[in-house]
């Protein structure tokens, strides 16, 4: 091929692209190398139109990140025996790019238009991909989840930037790990993952780690949704305070299937005021207190928390509202109060059994934080089997229509509040049992036990924790 000639065979379809472009930044970053570490982090030889373009792209890449020179004599090793390579050019194709080159300075601007054109390429294949399903769809596909899975693949597109990332050598995951762990590392609390507020918790834990599904059970009246609001209020707080991106916080969606949005922020403004929630309600407050409340309302504002108390949700609307808020706000953590509350796909068999539906609904939760990479927290509820023993500590067997919750959890906690079971075993005043009685209110008054019967990654044991109730609000126990 002559050097002069260097537009290679025309895409057959009419798709956006520009080749011309192509060439350039190819011949600009053969002239200069370092100027790749200006597109790496976003462009992918996948998103060039020419495939011989999305080579020589990955060659220079494979090159420049281990140390050697890319240029057209070490590129012409490298694709020694690659028939595609000889008939787009082979050398003489590798010297007419660097005659194409029409500025340094813009690389970064010719990989973001690359970039562009390689989305809508796969808008118009999505779009194509649209039609066909809606026109011609499988016998038991709903129109539905056309929509989830459209849904799940622009999705991809936007914040992963190509659909064909599933695969990631081990070179790459173990890479990843080792910076994490660096990360972990270098903060003084040493957790990896988002903080819970809790320091036995983080310490037990490492933090809340993305992906993970975390199952956090108990009866009625232990406080569940307390301790859920504590950690999402810590993880936003912490992000408000270090916005970087290594901090131990980030910002949370809150799906509130049981609580309006006004009773969980009332909640959260009654335990960082010290006002209890009913003396809110009822405008019940001292007027020295008054402008303490409301700075910290006005600080409270600020908190990246974003709360959807819509009642009802299936799974699969959770799961699109889920990946608009990772698009919109970024968000860290979910907080789903709590699993019970939500509907399966609508699967006819599943809604008909009710354990199949719970555990078609936590292998989405858990499919979900893999996708979103970050830790979803589910509440759930216990069996009544708690109340009819001696010993009310939960067990991974009281979990409620507990289908797969065991087995897709990653982390499984159950809250027990023995103050709770004791004080409603008053004995008589002034008898020898109650003075017994008297004791053991006041060893465990205001203590909770939160205990992990389950860690895939770590020890299981018990945290202590202590427990306001005036302010429904767990807290660090002092020991």
């Amino acid at each position: 091929m002559s050097t002069s000639n260097v537009v290679p065979i025309q895409p057959k379809e009419n798709k956006p692209h520009n080749i011309a472009l192509e060439q350039s930044l190819l011949g600009a970053l053969l002239t200069r190398n370092k100027r790749i570490e200006d597109i790496v982090e976003f462009l992918e030889p996948e998103h060039f139109s020419e495939r011989i373009h999305g080579d020589i792209y990955r060659a220079i890449r494979t090159l420049f990140e281990q140390g050697r020179t890319a240029d057209d004599k070490t590129l012409a090793q490298y694709f020694i025996g690659d028939k595609t390579f000889e008939e787009s050019g082979g050398t003489n194709y590798l010297k007419s790019l660097l005659d194409s080159v029409v500025s340094f300075v813009h690389v970064k601007d010719y990989g973001e238009s690359i970039y562009d054109m390689h989305l809508r390429r796969s808008l118009i294949d999505l779009g194509d991909t649209i039609i066909d399903e809606a026109q011609h769809p499988k016998p038991d596909t709903r129109a539905l989840d056309t929509v989830e899975e459209i849904e799940k693949q622009l999705f991809n597109l936007v914040s992963l930037g190509s659909t064909q990332k599933n695969i990631v050598s081990f070179t790459d995951a173990l890479s990843e790990a080792i910076a994490r762990a660096e990360i972990a590392y270098k903060r003084d609390s040493h957790i990896i993952g988002i903080t819970t507020g809790f320091l036995d918790m983080d310490r037990m834990l490492g933090g809340l780690h993305p992906s993970d599904l975390v199952i956090i059970a108990g009866r009625p009246s232990m406080g569940k949704t307390a301790l859920a609001t504590n950690i999402a209020f810590s993880a936003a707080k912490a992000f408000k305070t270090d916005q970087d991106e290594h901090s131990e916080g980030g910002p949370v969606a809150f799906f509130s299937l049981e609580m309006s949005s006004e009773q969980l922020a009332g909640r959260i403004l009654s335990s960082e005021s010290g006002i209890p929630s009913d003396c809110i309600r009822r405008g019940e407050l001292k007027f020295e207190d008054f402008p303490k409340f409301m700075n910290i309302a006005r600080e409270l504002s600020q908190l990246p928390l974003y709360i959807d108390d819509t009642p009802g949700l299936s799974v699969t609307a959770l799961r699109n509202r889920a990946r608009r808020m990772k698009r919109q706000y970024n968000i860290k953590m979910i907080v789903i109060d709590y699993l019970q509350l939500l509907s399966g796909g609508g699967n006819k068999k599943s809604n008909e059994n009710r354990v199949q539906e719970i555990s078609e609904i936590t292998r989405a939760l858990k499919g979900l934080a893999k996708e979103l990479d970050l830790p979803i927290v589910a509440l759930s509820q216990l069996s009544r089997a708690v109340e009819q023993r001696e010993d009310k500590k939960p067990q991974l067997a009281d979990l409620r229509e507990s289908g797969t919750i065991e087995q897709d959890a990653d982390v499984v906690m159950f809250i027990y509040r023995q103050e709770y079971y004791e004080s409603r075993k008053q004995p008589e005043s002034g008898t020898d049992e109650h003075l017994a009685w008297l004791e053991r209110m006041e060893r465990i008054h205001n203590k909770a036990e939160v205990i992990v019967a389950k860690q895939r990654h770590g020890p299981i044991g018990s945290i202590p924790l202590y427990y306001d109730a005036r302010l429904v609000k767990f807290g660090n126990l002092m020991k």
